[in-house]
């Protein structure tokens, strides 16, 4: 008898949450922070630098963050982030930023205010003014924009203006100085045009007032941003910039509009593919999925989190890896049904067994993306971020939610009798009574991976030569990230050529140092690369120069050589560290052999991403450090879901004495995991190819190296990982049978 409740229960629950999904899902999307490679801005890492014999501590790092953020929040720019990196650096963030080159040119100023006579004695400085007394005025005479400020003791001031009017060596002037540095003269400055003297007032009498007003070569502009500066006050320390990223805000539009589009496009290909292969299983997974989708992008606005690139690909991968939880499930119910249980028998068994395999893969995965997090840079951060918020709220809802949903229709009883539904013809199921085995076969075909084992090792020793080879003539096209120099990137609405942007860049007195670079649709985005840092006044012309030229700012990315040691290092322990917390964890939960045959897997996994970019000569960059790890942590879980079908039938077997019962098991675990291996790895590269074919230009690598990975990884899970297990394993199987006795479950029939 049907259990209508409970139908009616799946849909209200569904229709509660449709709706819920339906009217706060726009609102949630608004409210999440976006990167500037989204909307534009730029980003800086500061190395901080003590003026004088001062030391950098945390408290001088916290007094020049609340200084730069008192002189951001004068020019208006909204939510900037600032955080300091021990020990002695600050990142600043400002996304969205409409003038850039003010920004930069504000937060880099020292401010540092003088009072001086025309032999550079000083008198005063900044902290003789009082707090927030600048003002932009007028000149009552000239009419022309002034700056105002008062003093805090008049006296002070008098007793400057008396003792330079008592000296008969010096002029009666007062020589306002910016950012004075030893070795500076009033002589020499007054003669550039860039002077740090911002005006030289005379005077004819002693003044003992707190109100002065400084005249020079102003603007309204330029005098309100003096004004602004003396307000926010002068920086207790020296920064000097390590690292830079200016984005234009047409390259974060288009970037944002096409990387959406991509994982919309790679979203729905997982949805029809699941559907299509599993039935009604797959209806519920795609339900399950949408809700998974919605709770991480409503976990991170709650997390107060910004949304960059790596960090949309970290959201459409997350659903390709949430999607393989339902394939383990699905699968094992499917082998359930065909060995002749009931519908409930094998829901019940499938969800049982699928469990550990399930919480194992996404413990490895975590260990790799938590690992990306520690030492990643500021973007690469957010990529892991999403991904463990992905990662937790993927076995949630497919563990729990797509359990709850499926059981409302399974024990409804609607489903008895309907093994179609989940995608089992009649024909393929078992007499439950019946010592017959079900046969694992993929398309109704059977393998021996085992039996040409060999083959498969001299393919990977082969190919592995092969990239040696290559990294060894080639090397890596390795980007400013690891070598330090800049990067520019121009947009066009063009097409452009190679020439007429180094033309360009000829007229700016600049050199590329590598064969400019074309790509986009139309062949509209051009990158150079240097080898040199461009200095903050060279960047400025970078951006109006192009900008005028194709109305569209270029972004522009500059790392110093020390960064980019540190980048380097950092990628290698990343790489190191990830695979250490691998083998710690495989070892606990299987054997040491496990744990460094995986470790064997996916170090193959990552040498064939590093190998085709060589041969490619694409550029390899950090993000592409996030792609490999992200690569380890899927090919981990790939080899431990076959881990833990060997030892689920090693412990059917009780006791295997000889290599030949081992190899069966082997090949027998390899087939039965067969069709979730090509079918996780279908529905994630559905999302990566969706990212690398209509994805944003600055995610394209990253997106090659995934796709390779991602075939890497299943082929090194079916052909490497368990068969170098096996040989391993059998060498001591003679004098170490493997041996199981624990205690004895009811494996028996059940209905």
């Amino acid at each position: 008898m049907v259990k209508r409740g409970r139908l009616v229960a799946f849909f209200l629950i569904v229709l509660v949450l449709g709706a819920t999904i339906g009217t706060t899902y726009s609102d949630i999307a608004n409210k999440i922070k976006l990167g500037l490679d989204l909307q534009g801005g730029f980003e800086v890492l500061y190395d901080v630098e003590p003026i004088g014999d001062e030391e950098v501590t945390r408290s001088v790092l916290e007094s020049t963050v609340s200084t730069l953020e008192r002189r951001v929040n004068a020019i208006g720019i909204s939510e900037p982030s600032f955080n300091i990196e021990e020990p002695n650096r600050i990142r600043v963030q400002l996304a969205g930023v409409e003038d850039q080159d003010e920004a930069r040119e504000m937060l880099a100023t020292t401010a540092e205010l003088s009072f001086r006579d025309v032999n550079d004695k000083k008198y005063l400085d900044g902290s003789d003014i009082k707090e927030g007394s600048a003002e932009q005025d007028f000149d009552p005479e000239t009419n022309q924009p002034i700056v105002t400020v008062q003093f805090k003791d008049p006296d002070r001031f008098g007793d400057t203006t008396k003792e330079i009017r008592e000296n008969p060596e010096l002029t009666d002037q007062v020589v306002i100085w910016m950012d004075y540095e030893e070795g500076d003269t009033y002589e020499e400055e007054n003669l550039k045009e860039d002077s740090k003297v911002i005006s030289a007032p005379t005077f004819e009498q002693v003044l003992r007032t707190t109100d002065i007003m400084i005249r020079g070569d102003f603007t309204i502009e330029s005098a309100d941003r003096l004004a602004d500066l003396l307000n926010a006050g002068s920086l207790p320390v020296d920064l000097e910039e390590e690292y830079s990223n200016s984005v234009g805000a047409q390259f974060g539009q288009q970037a944002l509009d096409k990387t959406v589009f991509a994982s919309i496009l790679g979203v729905l290909l997982v949805f029809i593919y699941m559907i299509f292969y599993y039935r009604f299983p797959g209806v519920i997974a795609a339900i399950t999925l949408s809700i998974y989708v919605y709770l991480v992008l409503l976990v991170f606005q709650l997390m107060n989190g910004v949304l960059t690139l790596p960090g949309i690909a970290a959201l459409v991968l997350g659903v390709g890896m949430a999607v393989d939880a339902n394939i383990i499930t699905y699968e094992r119910i499917k082998e359930e049904i065909k060995e002749g249980k009931s519908i409930k028998a094998a829901f019940k068994a499938g969800n049982q067994h699928s469990l550990s395999t399930i919480f194992d893969a996404n413990i490895t995965t975590l260990i790799a993306a938590s690992v990306l997090f520690i030492f990643g840079t500021s973007s690469v951060k957010g990529f892991a971020t999403l991904l463990i918020i992905s990662i937790v709220l993927s076995f949630i809802t497919a563990v729990f939610g797509s359990r709850l949903f499926l059981g409302f229709w399974v024990y409804s009883n609607i489903l008895n009798k309907r093994p179609g539904w989940f995608g089992v013809k009649q024909n393929q199921i078992l007499d439950i009574n019946s010592s017959e085995e079900v046969k694992p076969t993929f398309f109704g075909k059977q393998f021996d991976f085992v039996k040409h084992r060999k083959k498969f090792f001299r393919i990977s020793i082969g190919l592995i030569v092969i990239g040696i080879a290559c990294l060894a003539l080639f090397r890596l096209n390795l980007g400013i990230d690891f070598t330090a120099g800049s990067r520019v990137e121009v947009l066009a609405d063009q097409t452009l050529t190679a020439e007429e942007i180094e033309e360009g860049f000829e007229a700016l007195d600049l050199e590329v140092s590598a064969p400019i670079v074309l790509s986009g649709d139309n062949q509209n985005i051009a990158v150079a690369r240097f080898s040199d840092e461009l200095s903050q006044d060279k960047v400025s012309e970078v951006r109006s120069h192009f900008e005028e030229k194709y109305g569209s700012q270029p972004t522009v990315n500059t790392v110093s050589n020390v960064v980019g040691k540190e980048l380097a290092k950092n990628a290698v322990l990343a790489v190191l560290y990830a695979s250490i917390g691998i083998i710690i964890y495989v070892t606990i939960r299987f054997e040491f052999f496990s744990a460094l045959t995986a470790i064997l897997a996916l170090l193959h996994d990552a040498f064939f991403i590093v190998a085709l970019f060589s041969i490619t000569r694409l550029e390899f960059d950090i993000t592409i450090i996030a792609a490999i790890l992200t690569i380890v942590g899927y090919s981990i879980n790939d080899t431990i879901v076959t881990f833990d079908r060997i030892r689920e039938n090693l412990k059917k077997k009780k006791k295997i004495k000889s290599i030949a019962e081992l190899a069966k098991i082997v090949n027998h675990s390899l087939m039965q995991t067969l069709a979730r291996s090509i079918n996780t790895v279908l529905t994630v590269i559905f999302a990566a190819l969706m990212l690398l074919i209509f994805g944003a230009n600055a995610i394209t690598n990253f997106s090659f190296a995934l796709v390779v990975g991602l075939i890497a990884g299943t082929y090194s899970s079916l052909f490497i990982a368990a068969q170098i297990w096996l040989v391993w394993r059998g060498k001591s199987i003679n004098d170490k049978p493997i041996t199981y006795t624990e205690k004895k479950h009811n494996d028996g029939p059940q209905v």
